[in-house]
């Protein structure tokens, strides 16, 4: 296979169209696993000839048992023949085994109490690290003779260019660009829309202040929630810089304004603020009682989020501070390609990593007429209005600030998801039994208007619905005395999603 074009993992952001490789090629696996297909092609005979009965089960049958194996069962396995030796260095199954013995942990660190802690010592690979193996220790065989999709695909969606997604976007798509807004023009005509804020976010400290390398040097010892392990900011770091993960660890912090004991807001000293075109934020009404609504967010290239919609029905603004972010979205009643929602939305099923969606729905989904993308750079703010899937990836290591608000304008799609989706509702504290009334109890304290205004909207969509529904059951009606058959439908495909 061809060398993908390397790629550049720092920088502010500044990346321009000519700037990305699209390079759709990959590298060679470093231990020279080939896809399944390239076994027609081979002169010699493949390694699976010599696994013996195991040789009978698929690729995916063989990796479902070995999920099934503790550290010493699955180091045994793979040393029997080269074919389970490559399925032994899958660092899926060692990420998996590491995050076991390291869940008991997290709760402790976890707390604002304690945000100093040793972390483990990244030695490159998930096996390495579980096992404390140093560099020059590592086995390395040749297992050019090894064909399989299962081992390939991971090596290969980690390695993807990302720059043919981001630099060929068609200029439909484009999420429109805008210097800044006023409070009146987002209410009035922007609420509902994607956007991109390029000159909002320049006057913020941090802006000019922070970069990975000055975090990792101020907050090294520092513990950051990262997915599922609480780490040291050094360490997180040394993972950004070596690893080849299909989905790389996302730092992604609630408390680091704790943490690093830092300001926010419209008060002195503070180090960013949220921008004045959003206008008041009404979950703040709950005070200390809100959900949680603010992260740190760091990470390398191919790091992000797969599809999914921001929580309790808020909105949300996403700040680049360093690098640059590749988002694609779409409208909340979208059939997003290769994403799968229960009845009831409470559940979303997607492929498992980032770059396995990008090389098998992207395209369809790039043709469809709803699809929105863009890029973010260092210095800009993206708005992620309420109920809009999206999926986001670093197109380069990078730092990101991000905020879930309540607008006037979706005060009542927030009440609407409290009320109708309690089982679905999250961020809150264990001990309130009722969001929905606590939040209704400081709305009618602080904006009794607004909440009487958004009171009214549920009821006239309430209202809406029902008579979707008693037009439904009319036609059923009129249909049993008729001599055709019954076909039950709400209106057509273009009517405003019912919350």
């Amino acid at each position: 296979m061809l060398l993908a074009e390397e790629q550049s993992h720092g920088g502010g952001g500044n990346l321009d169209r000519d700037e990305f490789s699209v390079v759709d090629s990959i590298p060679i696996h470093p231990m020279g696993i080939k896809p399944l297909g390239n076994q027609y092609f081979a002169d010699g005979p493949s390694a699976r000839r010599n696994t013996g009965a195991v040789g009978q089960l698929p690729d995916e049958m063989i990796l479902h048992l070995l999920e099934y194996l503790d550290a010493t069962s699955l180091r045994k396995t793979a040393s029997t023949c080269r074919f389970l030796y490559a399925f032994g260095q899958l660092d899926e199954l060692w990420k998996t085994l590491f995050l076991d013995i390291s869940g008991p942990g997290v709760s402790k660190l976890s707390s604002q109490n304690n945000h100093e802690e040793k972390g483990p010592l990244w030695k490159g690979t998930w096996k390495a690290t579980y096992l404390q193996i140093p560099t020059e220790a590592q086995s390395k065989l040749d297992c050019s003779n090894i064909f399989s999709d299962v081992l390939h695909r991971p090596f290969a969606c980690s390695h993807i260019s990302l720059g043919k997604y981001a630099s060929t976007i068609p200029v439909s798509n484009k999420i429109c660009r805008l210097s800044d807004l006023t409070y009146d023009e987002f209410a009035q005509n922007w609420s509902d829309t994607p956007f991109i804020l390029t000159d909002c976010a320049q006057a913020w400290p941090v802006c000019h202040e922070w970069n990975i390398q000055q975090l990792d040097g101020e907050f090294s010892n520092v513990n950051f929630r990262a997915e599922a392990v609480d780490w040291p900011f050094s360490t997180y770091h040394e993972y950004m810089l070596r690893n080849n993960d299909e989905s790389p660890l996302y730092l992604f912090d609630r408390w680091f304004a704790e943490k690093m004991k830092i300001n926010i807001g419209n008060q002195e000293g503070s180090v960013y603020w949220p921008p004045n075109c959003f206008g008041p934020d009404l979950f703040e009404v709950l005070g200390t009682e809100r959900p949680a609504h603010r992260w740190l967010i760091v990470g390398p290239a191919h790091s992000g989020s797969t599809f999914h919609k921001d929580p309790n029905a808020t909105s949300a603004w996403n700040a680049v501070v360093q690098g640059s972010k590749y988002w694609i979205m779409f409208p909340p009643s979208s059939q997003v390609p290769g994403v799968f929602v229960s009845e009831d939305g409470g559940e979303v099923t997607s492929p498992l990593s980032i770059g396995e969606w990008l090389l098998e729905f992207h395209a369809e989904a790039r043709g469809l007429p709803n699809c929105i993308e863009g890029v973010c750079k260092a210095g800009e703010i993206l708005h992620v209005p309420s109920g809009w899937w999206h999926l986001v990836v670093n197109l380069e290591a990078g730092i990101a600030l991000t905020q879930n608000f309540v607008p006037k304008s979706h005060l009542a799609d927030v009440l609407s998801f409290l009320k109708n989706k309690p089982d679905q509702v999250t961020g809150f504290k264990r001990m309130i039994d009722s969001p929905f009334e606590l939040f209704v109890e400081r709305l009618e304290q602080n904006y009794p208007d607004l909440l009487i205004e958004a009171l009214d909207d549920l009821n006239r969509r309430n209202q809406k619905k029902k008579r979707k529904w008693e037009e439904a059951v009319g036609t059923k009606n009129e249909e049993s005395n008729g001599t055709s058959g019954f076909s039950f439908g709400f209106a057509g495909d273009d009517e405003e999603e019912v919350p």
